[in-house]
């Protein structure tokens, strides 16, 4: 367990003066607009196909780096989340167990034409309505990718599906190259961040469970991935056991990013992380084990998540361990 931190910033939060969402920011956190040809091609195409896109409705600033090199990101399972953490955007509410069975065989229809695309992240919201949490959709998602586009790396971006082991062994089985759950925050700040059904020891034991599950069900490796967010008041100490604990089920890919909040009904922004410091992280990062580490005030759990290094790992047939 971590050691208690007496001076918590989070108790700041409650009475906090409501922040204007368009507060001056550091210079290094703006961005150029996005643009290129391959920028265009995607953007184009994926509007035409009526794909939803992370990147662009949550207006991701690394949308044009992203795309320009091959690499989306597709939600699934609808736009009502059953969970209301406090740094998300997206809708919370009760989808009332509505589901387009179609929807499987459409994205990969759709995806399947895209072909400047290498890497597709698939992720969705919560879907704590459903009995399985959406995991089956998730696998039956995968599998028509993979028949109509062998080629495509496919990465998964899941809820925690409650910490069930039978709905996380179908989407193992389904084959997708990584496995991402995101931890968020360090211990301390989790109940303050994250919804209270969502749980810092239940993201472990799934990110636990997905490589000890891996090697009985399937022939090909499994690579995991997680995401970290900064700038809530978390301490530079506190950072380092996040990566410890992570490192500790086997986690190999690890995104690290600052939290910039949506609305002034979200969590407020406690700091501006520099560069300096995000560098400093990717390097102690690196030390403690993990294959892949993508550190900086702009990155999002799936930045650059095709980039060449990744998939070089995945091609190569490293053992996922």
């Amino acid at each position: 367990m971590p050691t208690p931190v007496t001076n918590d910033p989070t108790a700041k939060w409650r009475d906090m003066p409501t922040q204007d969402t368009r507060q001056r920011k550091p210079e290094w956190l703006k961005v150029r607009a996005p643009g290129g040809e391959n920028y265009a091609d995607l953007k184009g195409l994926l509007r035409g196909l009526n794909l939803h896109t992370v990147c662009e409705e949550a207006s991701c600033p690394n949308v044009g780096e992203c795309w320009g090199e091959g690499t989306a990101t597709i939600m699934i399972l609808g736009d009502v989340c059953t969970r209301g953490c406090r740094f998300c955007n997206v809708t919370s509410g009760n989808p009332g167990g509505r589901l387009d069975p179609l929807e499987p065989e459409n994205t990969a229809a759709a995806l399947s034409r895209l072909e400047h695309l290498k890497y597709v992240v698939i992720t969705s919201v919560d879907r704590d309505d459903l009995p399985d949490g959406g995991a089956g959709h998730y696998a039956r998602t995968v599998r028509e990718i993979k028949r109509r586009r062998p080629d495509l790396k496919i990465e998964t971006l899941i809820p925690d599906f409650g910490g069930d082991r039978e709905a996380l062994s179908g989407l193992i089985e389904a084959g997708p190259e990584v496995i991402a759950q995101n931890l968020e925050t360090v211990h301390r700040l989790t109940r303050e961040v994250r919804d209270a059904r969502a749980s810092y020891e239940v993201t472990l034991q799934v990110l636990a469970d997905l490589k000890e599950m891996a090697p009985r069900l399937r022939e090909q490796p499994l690579f995991t991935k997680s995401s970290l967010m900064v700038g809530l008041g978390e301490t530079e100490a506190e950072m380092a056991e996040a990566m410890d604990d992570l490192r500790s089920v086997g986690v190999d890919f690890l995104t690290i990013g600052q939290y910039l909040r949506p609305s002034p009904k979200h969590l407020p922004v406690i700091e501006f992380v520099t560069p300096e410091r995000f560098t400093a992280y990717r390097e102690i990062g690196l030390e403690k084990g993990f294959r892949y580490v993508a550190s900086g005030p702009l990155v999002r759990s799936s930045y650059r998540a095709g980039e060449f290094y990744i998939r070089s790992i995945i091609e190569g047939g490293g053992n996922g361990e």
